[in-house]
């Protein structure tokens, strides 16, 4: 996945400051301090722990209130009560499935000490017979297991609208076991190695294929892979406990990065609920013509901005997701890489990215900035109700429209959130490629999002990079 990327001449003037302001931020340790003066949670209390509970229900609730008034709040509430289960993050019940469904969770985890390898091979053949016994052991278990007829009748019976067979966070659940499933049987061993990554088509046990378009449907996706919401979202459960872990068995550091970097993507969408209500309530405010009203709920954005873009800064350290293990233990499960053949013509199909978080989607498309996913990849990655929620926000997001000196309030509220992702984009430019850098000699150089980036003429891993250093620059000359 690439996470959440050295300035040059041509930048213009105020992204340099931007990225040179970014890079000194990083060299402290108080970078909160430096990005805002409001006090801030004791050591003890993370962002995402001083949420209330209380006031994300009460939040709930005022959503459901207005949601009828208007048009952006509708798209919302309906994201939430549908793909959220009634929540957001959307809730996802890993344990109380129909009986047919629950050897997909069962078989994952058995496997669980079979998928990860503390030293990985360099010989292509000790690779694939590993891969092999993999896949092997796998399709063994989901035949003997699965009944893939009673898993379609489940799935067609909710795709009629009967959600009492399985209720939507089950199947959420669910959603997610199948996701994981097929990308730990995509590779079939962590860290990646470079014979799978040679792959073009993967032949899937048919309990993997038979339940992949009846949740792809539901969702409005069309990928071969599984995305930001079936395979990080949806792997925490009620309680927060993340179900399907990779690196089972492996060391302390390994583990601990994996389980903070993922907890990160996750923590961002419980922060960011709270501000796509403000999103909405603004919106609402400034076609009602109530200006003070807009600025106090442009205010509220920049303040839980700051505590939002804190997960980020804090968590996304050398001493918290360390940089020696991410490239080959971490990123590489959930790339892709491989395609199919529809109506004769070969389609290949990428893995997770960052670009597939809601969040930053959602605020980008508030503020009246350019989306930088193609028609294609949104189809393909974000699921439909995501994509609404984003339309509604370009739609009635009114940057575009404010004029005299009766609306610099809003004005100037609106450039204080255009600069704090400013800072966040040169700083997450600035911190990413430490982390791809890294050598990986059993592999090819990839991102999740991405694939494979190099090829028989690419010199070093740098150069490789390049395409993925020059995105995230551009995103960052455009947050204007």
């Amino acid at each position: 996945m690439a996470i959440l990327g050295s300035i040059s001449s041509t930048i213009p003037s105020f992204v340099a400051v931007v990225s040179a302001l970014a890079i000194f931020i990083l060299r402290k340790e108080t970078i909160f301090e430096a990005l805002s003066s409001f006090s801030k949670p004791s050591k003890s209390e993370t962002p995402v722990e001083a949420a209330d509970e209380t006031g994300t229900i009460s939040k709930l609730q005022d959503l459901k209130s207005i949601k009828d008034k208007h048009d952006a709040a509708k798209v919302l509430a309906e994201l939430i009560e549908k793909d959220g289960a009634g929540a957001w993050p959307p809730k996802a019940n890993h344990t109380s499935w129909p009986r047919a469904l629950q050897p997909y969770k069962d078989i994952y985890l058995e496997l669980n000490s079979m998928l990860p390898s503390a030293n990985p091979s360099l010989d292509d053949g000790v690779n694939e017979e590993r891969r092999n016994n993999y896949r092997s052991r796998m399709r063994k278990l989901f035949a003997e297991r699965v009944d893939i007829s009673q898993v379609e009748s489940l799935l067609a019976a909710t795709e009629a609208g009967d959600w009492d067979v399985l209720t939507r966070d089950a199947y959420n659940g669910f959603y997610c076991a199948v996701a994981v499933c097929r990308h730990a049987y995509r590779w079939a061993t962590i860290p990646v190695v470079k014979i799978a990554q040679r792959e073009k088509v993967v032949d899937f046990p048919p309990e993997l294929e038979a339940p992949w378009p009846y949740l792809q449907q539901n969702f409005g996706v069309t990928a071969e892979s599984g995305n930001n919401t079936a395979n990080v979202l949806h792997n925490f459960d009620e309680s927060g406990e993340r179900i399907y872990k990779i690196n089972v068995g492996l060391s302390d550091i390994v583990q601990n990065s994996e389980e903070i970097f993922f907890r990160m993507f996750y923590d961002l969408e419980v922060l960011a609920f709270p501000i796509y209500l403000e999103m909405v309530r603004a919106i609402m405010s400034f076609y009602e013509g109530d200006k003070l009203e807009t600025v106090r709920h442009l205010e509220a954005i920049t303040f839980r901005l700051r505590h939002l873009l804190r997960i980020f800064y804090d968590n996304l350290t050398e001493s918290r997701v360390a940089h020696s293990v991410w490239l080959s233990y971490v990123q590489g499960f959930q790339g892709w890489g491989v395609g199919k053949f529809i109506n004769g013509e070969f389609v290949k199909y990428d893995g997770l990215s960052g670009n597939h978080v809601l969040f930053f989607q959602a605020l980008d498309a508030f503020l009246g900035l350019d989306r930088y996913l193609t028609d294609e990849n949104m189809d393909r990655y974000i699921p439909a109700r995501q994509r609404e929620l984003c339309l509604a926000m370009k739609k009635y997001g009114f940057r575009d429209q404010l004029k005299g000196a009766e609306e610099k309030g809003i004005e100037e509220e609106i450039k204080k959130i255009v600069n704090h992702m400013k800072v966040f984009r040169a700083a997450h430019r600035t911190r990413v490629m430490p982390y791809l850098e890294q050598p990986a000699p059993e592999r090819l150089t990839m991102t999740a999002g991405k694939s494979v980036l190099e090829g028989p003429s690419t010199k070093d891993t740098k150069e490789a990079l390049k395409v993925l250093d020059q995105m995230l620059l551009d995103r960052l000359k455009l947050t204007v």
